[in-house]
């Protein structure tokens, strides 16, 4: 049976020497995190997890150190400010394994509070985390932290894996008010994402099982797909986010997809507090373990599987880059390659990847699509595997053209202040 220890008293039982295992952001322990930071005795101290979503003043103490497998914006921050921040190169899967070799003596996570049988839903977040969490509660020598609070809702996953631990395997209950991390829709969409939205949304029709991820471009193109004449979609996506609610509270969801049939497929949520009120004891959507959800093969099992994804910059070899800039780590790896690899396997899935034409750096305009990535450009995603480049300007069909045909389109679709040396760059692909 759980012992019920407030958060400073939980953050009591981790030694100055330790491992502390948590998830990605929206399954983050955020009382329990804070209460690590009321100490001062750290000697070596190891947390590792992703996407942090709060400060927590731990993460700036001496003898710290946060392994981060995706970087946020507050990881950038405190990156740049000198903290003891990491990055550990893997996408969302291997997050698993790693984490069974660092074997974290302590385990924490956030979930909803115990049902009438004792059950707490792991709520928002499934991800890499749940083998471990499951073996930490059968383990003597390790500890496991659950913090429950009223405002995370109960989710559910689905057969074999349950999303779920009873108290009776928790080793310390901490109980909190904590509010779940909150992304807000935008507030405003540009020209360049309306563009772009209106474009990836011609790629969707009756019938497709969709994955998408967050920012304005989702976003639109869920409101464009919820107000549109298509429907009878799937959803398989690592994300769950507000937009893909929207699809469902439309009634364009039937999950007839051909695997996970009547049910949405997700690993994590994060959104708006409406989504989250509405995720509560709902039984469309099931969590489960990333090692499912981002399979390749049952990605690939789903009928006429589209996928909606963000790049920072692509080349005309077609190849993407997503996670960093200039070299030094921006976000992560997440399920990019998964998702990207496993649409594109049959001739009926696509594959779409997302980005402005340009940016503006110190007030110059810089095209996203480059002739060629400068040496030392760390390439998230390999030129084999992309088939649909979307701007605002248009599409570049990648999949089945030569070296230079590929060139030609993506040049075709630049910024128009780059347009024509990229065209004529295209015409001496591959460069000598």
């Amino acid at each position: 049976m759980a012992k019920h220890l407030s958060a400073d008293q939980a953050a009591a039982l981790v030694r100055p020497v330790d491992i502390v295992g948590i998830p990605l952001g929206p399954g983050h322990p955020g009382a329990f995190l804070h209460a690590l930071g009321g100490r001062d005795d750290w000697e070596d101290l190891l947390v590792t997890g992703a996407l942090l979503t709060d400060f927590y003043e731990v993460f700036g103490k001496p003898g710290v150190r946060f392994l981060s497998g995706f970087f946020g914006p507050l990881e950038r921050l405190m990156h740049d400010q000198g903290g003891a921040i990491e990055f550990v190169p893997a996408d969302f899967r291997r997050f698993a394994p790693l984490l069974e070799r660092i074997n974290p003596r302590v385990m924490s996570t956030a979930a909803a509070p115990p049902d009438a049988d004792g059950w707490c839903s792991l709520s928002l977040h499934a991800g890499a985390t749940v083998g471990e969490i499951h073996k930490a509660a059968a383990d003597p020598d390790r500890v496991l932290v659950v913090e429950v609070s009223p405002r995370y809702p109960r989710t559910h996953g689905l057969g074999e894996h349950g999303h779920r631990i009873h108290v009776d395997d928790i080793d310390v209950l901490v109980e909190s008010d904590r509010e779940p991390f909150v992304i807000g829709e935008p507030v405003e969409v540009s020209d360049a994402e309306r563009a772009i939205a209106e474009h990836v949304a011609g790629f969707v029709t009756d019938g497709c099982t969709l994955q998408t991820g967050i920012g304005g471009i989702p976003s639109v193109v869920a409101s464009i797909l919820a107000d549109g004449p298509c429907g009878d979609f799937g959803i398989h996506s690592e994300m769950f986010t507000t937009g893909l609610m929207k699809l469902h509270l439309a009634g364009k969801v039937t999950n007839r997809k051909g695997i996970f049939d009547g049910h949405s497929i997700t690993t994590f949520a994060a959104g708006t507090r409406e989504l989250y009120d509405w995720l509560d004891d709902n039984h469309e959507v099931a969590f489960l373990p990333v090692h499912v959800v981002n399979s390749p093969e049952l990605i690939a099992q789903n009928s006429k599987m589209v996928s909606i994804n963000g790049a920072l910059a692509v080349d005309l070899a077609g190849q993407a880059v997503a996670d960093t800039l200039g070299g030094a780590q921006f976000s992560g790896i997440g399920g990019h390659e998964d998702f990207v690899a496993s649409s594109g396997l049959e001739l009926e899935d696509r594959s779409l990847i997302c980005l402005r034409s340009s940016t503006v750096i110190d007030g110059v305009r810089r095209s996203r699509i480059a002739s060629q990535f400068p040496a030392g450009t760390i390439v998230t995603t390999p030129r084999h595997q992309l088939d649909v480049v979307v701007t605002e300007y248009g599409v570049a069909e990648l999949r089945g053209g030569t070296t230079r045909e590929r060139a030609r389109a993506l040049a075709s679709i630049a910024h128009p202040d780059f347009r024509d040396q990229l065209l004529a760059d295209a015409e001496e692909w591959p460069p000598r």
